[in-house]
């Protein structure tokens, strides 16, 4: 979340940032505006309604204080009045609509409120002067490059032609077991993600890293937290009743069950009544969604905490399944396991000081791009460009893969930094030795990495004559074997 005192001081810095990020237009009122689906706010998000908002809300704070101050003046002149048994009706009747306009100022307030705060939930990060400005992918720039493409003495095949033709992938059977864009590691190929796993999990934690195992199942304030809501909420998958359904159910279950049991002299039957519309309500407000990475629970970890500046920087890995429903990618990589709803991956996380955080970003990404040369892969980083850029992010490393089967590059991990943005939204300080107040951390994620795709990384550029996979000398040892055939 953007800092509501720089726009305050200086909105012309959130409007260039926002200009970059192809994201700054001509709007409708504001509370059109935070009603609308994050997809339809593109081009359309105006900092002079976020202003003017902003503008009313000093306003009628401003009034309120007033008309309390005279609300407290008053009621001692009542008081003294009432002392001496002099008449008082007139103030009293006077602090009568005083009370009342106070009452619908704090309204009006709270409403001010909410809207700023939805309004402020949809305004991406400000990318960080070093970020090129562009329009999307195209304008991406490559960084660095490590490794050289392999040649082979024949056609290298794709991914899932060597899984299939191996038997550690079944495409078909995990179809049928939940559908499309899921897979079915089998015998070596199941092998081979968990040694990826115990791999990664060991070089990150040589490093400093933490490991822990989060739950993947949080809160609507642990994505909020992290900026996945309300962005990308068509992307995740919600577990639990929404309130459509929970009034569905009302309307044709409990309001019936009322009126039975209203018509008999029965008490306990309309206890009964009560508890089931207590428990639909429970329901309504106990959502949950499956991660789309483990950068959400990592991150709230430390969500409303205040840390202690000797402990910084602190530093996190941890392995878990992630969930995404890849929206938007209809018709593109419809085979393999490149686009999944399903996946595993291995994030690294950090909390830092404000000072020390684009200095965290390269030795985070250069930990990711280890992993990568233990393994033997050849890769390049590209940093992105403000229009290809995240919406929590402030600058991202993407870091790309060759696959010679596909005789492309592809992301294997992506690693940012966010700096104040998802601290805000967490409300994740610290404080520093021997001074008053606290500051904002800044956060830090990445992918290290994408276990699937890593798997792709390894079966096409490892890939024999033979049809046999070689299994990289560093993973050997996780193996127990040297080839897949």
């Amino acid at each position: 979340m953007i800092d509501i005192k720089l726009l305050r001081e200086n909105p012309e810095k959130i409007i260039d940032a926002l200009q970059k990020r192809g994201v700054y237009g001509s709007p409708k009122n504001s509370e059109e505006i935070t009603a609308m689906p994050y997809k339809q706010l593109e081009g359309m998000l105006d900092i002079e309604q976020l202003l003017k908002l902003e503008g009313e809300r000093r306003t009628r704070i401003k009034e309120a204080d007033e008309l309390k101050n005279r609300r407290n003046v008053v009621s001692e002149e009542i008081g003294k009045l009432k002392q001496k048994k002099q008449d008082a009706a007139g103030l009293i009747a006077e602090m009568k609509g005083v009370s009342e306009k106070i009452k619908e100022l704090d309204e009006r307030l709270k409403k001010i409120e909410e809207d700023e705060n939805n309004f402020l939930l949809i305004i991406p990060n400000i990318p960080h002067e070093s970020v090129p400005v562009g329009k999307d992918e195209a304008e991406n720039i490559k960084t660095r490059k490590w490794g050289e493409p392999g040649q082979f003495d024949f056609p290298p095949l794709n991914h899932w032609d060597i899984g299939e033709m191996l038997g550690i992938i079944d495409f078909d059977r995990a179809a049928k077991i939940a559908g499309a864009r899921f897979s079915l590691m089998k015998g070596m190929g199941a092998r081979l993600e968990r040694a990826l796993m115990n791999f990664m999990l060991d070089t990150n934690t040589s490093k400093g890293y933490k490991e822990i195992f989060p739950p993947i199942l949080v809160n609507k304030e642990s994505m909020t937290g992290t900026g996945q809501l309300p962005k990308f909420e068509s992307e995740l998958f919600k577990i639990g009743f929404t309130k459509d359904t929970i009034d569905f159910l009302k309307t044709k279950f409990i309001t019936v069950q009322k009126n039975e049991y209203e018509t008999m002299i029965d008490g306990k039957k309309k206890k009964e009544w009560i508890h089931i519309e207590a428990e639909l309500n429970r329901m309504l407000g106990n959502e949950l969604y499956l991660i789309p990475t483990a950068e959400v629970p990592v991150t709230n970890i430390h969500r409303d905490e205040i840390l202690n500046e000797a402990d910084l920087p602190i530093y996190y890995t941890a392995y878990t399944p992630c969930f995404r429903r890849e929206a938007g990618s209809y018709g593109k990589d419809t085979r393999g396991l490149i686009r999944q709803h399903q996946f595993n991956k291995v994030e690294i996380v950090k909390f830092v000081r404000p000072e020390n955080s684009y200095e965290e970003l390269e030795k985070l990404t250069r930990d990711a791009e280890d992993i990568l040369q233990r393994l033997g892969l050849p890769y390049r980083v590209i940093t992105l460009c403000t229009g290809d850029m995240g919406f929590s992010s402030a600058k991202t490393y993407d870091i790309e893969v060759w696959l010679p089967g596909q005789d492309r590059y592809r992301e294997i991990s992506s690693c940012s930094n966010f700096e104040d943005f998802q601290a805000r939204r967490a409300n994740i300080r610290f404080r520093r030795e021997g001074k008053k107040g606290t500051e904002f951390v800044h956060t830090l994620n990445g992918s290290s990495l994408a276990i699937g795709r890593t798997v792709v990384a390894i079966l096409e550029n490892y890939q024999q004559k033979d049809g046999s996979v070689l299994i990289p000398e560093a993973l050997r040892p996780y193996m127990g074997v040297e080839l897949i055939k």
